[in-house]
């Protein structure tokens, strides 16, 4: 099952749980302060001296069959080619966890994001599935990581996709959306009309 929730909610439920078993997978420099354990395909053991890091070198994750009791995968799965096995490996290793991506927008947005994504999501709240396509870049991105981080302080629900997923995470892959369907929106265009109508309010 999948639905909304929130990382001030997890963070709740993590901290009312203090013995569980917490993988923290593909976090980077970014760990959750729960995690017990830390896993990444690059080696930031040196900057978790004090926690357990494994280092992924295979697409089969290494952890035994249902070795954790909940397992948090932020800003992950939109990097993965076979992000198919992957999602079954999280089912693999745990019965729930915590989901976080980038919105299809904040994804157009960040400039990084242009060449480190493969796959864009949203959710389908009817269904409760998570819809994946290849990813589509619309806009001419024009903010970094770290702007995009600030703006998450107030746009969040727009910028981020938030999950809670127990035993299954049902999801669909839908390519109709492709680039050649859209023209290209350049943020300049949009600044250039922003100032146009600045300029004409001005003289009014």
């Amino acid at each position: 099952m999948l639905t909304r929730t929130s990382i001030k909610r997890v963070n709740d439920i993590l901290a009312d749980n203090p013995g569980w078993k917490i993988l923290d997978i593909g976090c980077g420099f970014r760990a959750h302060k729960n995690a017990t354990v830390i896993a990444d395909i690059k080696d930031f053991s040196k900057f978790y001296k004090n926690r357990k890091f494994i280092k992924i070198s295979e697409k089969k994750l290494p952890f035994k069959n249902k070795e954790f009791d909940f397992i948090i995968s932020s800003h992950v799965i939109e990097h993965v080619e076979d992000f198919e096995f992957f999602i079954k490996e999280l089912e693999r290793i745990s019965s729930k966890g915590y989901i976080e991506l980038p919105s299809r927008l904040a994804d157009n947005l960040v400039f990084e994001n242009k060449t480190d994504h493969i796959w864009w999501f949203y959710f389908d709240d009817v269904n409760k599935k998570l819809i994946a396509s290849r990813k589509n870049q619309l806009i001419n991105p024009f903010i970094t990581v770290s702007m995009a981080k600030q703006l998450e302080n107030i746009f969040r629900e727009s910028l981020v996709i938030e999950l809670a997923w127990t035993d299954k995470i049902e999801y669909e892959i839908d390519n109709k959306i492709r680039n050649e369907d859209f023209r290209n929106i350049s943020f300049f265009k949009i600044f250039k009309k922003y100032i146009s109508k600045k300029i004409r309010t001005i003289l009014k």
